[in-house]
C-alpha cells in the first residue's frame, strides 16, 4: 500500500475513534441497583421503610429493596436464617436475642424501638361495648389474643401476672394473626387482646375496641413509665454484612434517613395508608415508638435494653442471656 494511501486510512480512522469517543457522554452507562430483601412484619415501627422507599432514599443509596410481608417474628427469623431475606424492618428483640443465643452472628440491630406510654407501639385492648377500665378488670374467664410469636405472648401473659391475674381462671390467651385483631374482636371471638400499632388505632377508629393501657412493658415489666422498652428494632443478617458491607452501609444510612423523618415529619404517616392499609382519616393519628438508631443509644438506653433481653431470659423466650451491647450494629 502507497505510503500517501496508509496515512489517508489511519487519519480517517483516528477520526472515527475520536468521534465515537466524543459520542460517549451521550450514551449513559447503567449500573444494576445493588438487590436487599427486607422482612416487613405489618406494624407502624415500619415507617421508617416506607419513607426510604417512597421519597427514594434506597435508590440515592444505590439500592433495590423488596418489600418480603411476614406474618410473625419466628418466620422473620427463618427466613433470615435460610437467607430468603437480608434483613428486617421490625423484628422483636427478644427473639432476635433468642436466636443470637442459640446460634450466634446470626443476626444484628440497626436500631431499636423504644416504646412506652408516650411512645405507643403494644397495649391491651377490649370490645368497645366491654365494661374492662384496667387490666385488674380482666377477670371472669376473659378471652384475649395476642400479637403472634413467643416474644409478644410471652410479655403479654407476664404483664397480666404482674397485675396479679391468673392464667385459666382470670383470662385465657391465644396468638392471632395482627391483620384479623380487629375482625375477631369485631365478631366477638375475644374479649380483648395484646395488640400493636397501627391495628389499635384502626380498631380504636373504627369504634370497634377500646384502649385499656398502652405501654405495659415499661410499666409492669422495666417497672418504669417513662423507660424505653426496646421490644422491636430493624436488622441485618450477619452473613449479608460480612459478604456485602458497602451494601449494608448504605442501606443503613438510607435506614438513618427513614428514622429521621419518621419522628420530626408527621406528614410521613401517610405512607401507612398504602403500606399498612390504614384508613386515610386515621394515618395521622398512629403513634410511633422511639426509634434510635444503633449509634445513637445513650447510656440509658443501653440498660433498659438490657433490662427487657434479661427479663426475656426470666420468662423463657430467650434460652440464655444476652449481652444488649453485641446485638446491635452501629454504623
Amino acid at each position: 500500500m502507497p505510503r500517501a494511501e496508509f496515512l489517508s486510512l489511519a487519519a480517517k480512522g483516528l477520526a472515527a475513534l475520536a468521534l465515537s469517543t466524543a459520542l460517549l457522554p451521550l450514551a449513559p452507562l447503567a449500573h444494576a441497583a445493588d438487590k436487599v430483601r427486607l422482612g416487613v412484619f405489618p406494624s407502624s415501627a415500619a415507617l421508617p421503610f416506607y419513607i426510604a422507599q417512597n421519597r427514594g432514599y434506597f435508590k440515592e443509596a444505590g439500592l433495590e429493596v423488596e418489600e418480603v410481608p411476614v406474618t410473625s417474628h419466628p418466620l422473620t427469623v427463618q427466613a433470615i436464617v435460610a437467607g430468603n431475606i437480608d434483613g428486617a424492618a421490625n423484628l422483636v428483640t427478644l427473639e432476635g436475642a433468642n436466636m443470637e443465643s442459640r446460634r450466634a452472628n446470626t443476626l444484628k440491630y440497626i436500631s431499636l424501638n423504644g416504646q412506652n406510654s408516650a411512645h405507643v407501639i403494644e397495649q391491651f385492648v377490649v370490645r368497645a361495648a366491654h365494661p374492662a377500665k384496667s387490666l385488674k378488670d380482666f377477670k371472669g374467664g376473659i378471652k384475649l389474643f395476642s400479637a403472634p410469636g413467643p416474644a409478644n405472648i410471652g410479655a403479654a401473659r407476664a404483664v397480666l401476672k404482674t397485675v396479679g391475674l391468673k392464667e385459666g381462671s382470670d383470662f385465657s390467651i391465644q396468638e392471632q394473626p395482627i391483620n384479623l385483631h380487629a375482625s375477631v374482636l369485631q365478631a366477638g371471638t375475644f374479649d380483648g387482646g395484646y395488640t400493636l400499632e397501627p391495628a389499635a388505632t384502626i380498631m380504636v377508629g373504627q369504634k370497634i375496641g377500646k384502649r385499656v393501657e398502652t405501654g405495659v412493658i415499661a410499666t409492669h415489666l422495666l417497672g418504669n413509665k417513662n423507660a424505653s422498652a426496646f421490644a422491636a428494632g430493624a436488622v441485618l443478617a450477619d452473613k449479608f454484612v460480612s459478604e456485602r458491607p458497602d451494601v449494608a452501609k448504605r442501606f443503613a444510612a438510607a435506614w438513618a434517613r427513614g428514622v429521621k423523618e419518621a419522628q420530626s415529619d408527621s406528614s410521613t404517616r401517610g405512607y401507612l395508608i398504602a403500606g399498612m392499609k390504614v384508613p386515610p382519616e386515621l394515618a395521622a393519628t398512629v403513634p410511633l415508638p422511639r426509634i434510635v438508631m444503633a449509634k445513637d443509644l445513650a447510656p440509658a438506653d443501653v440498660a433498659d435494653f438490657q433490662k427487657f433481653l434479661d427479663l426475656g431470659v426470666e420468662f423463657g423466650v430467650i434460652k440464655d442471656k444476652v449481652d444488649g451491647k453485641a446485638l446491635v450494629k452501629a454504623f
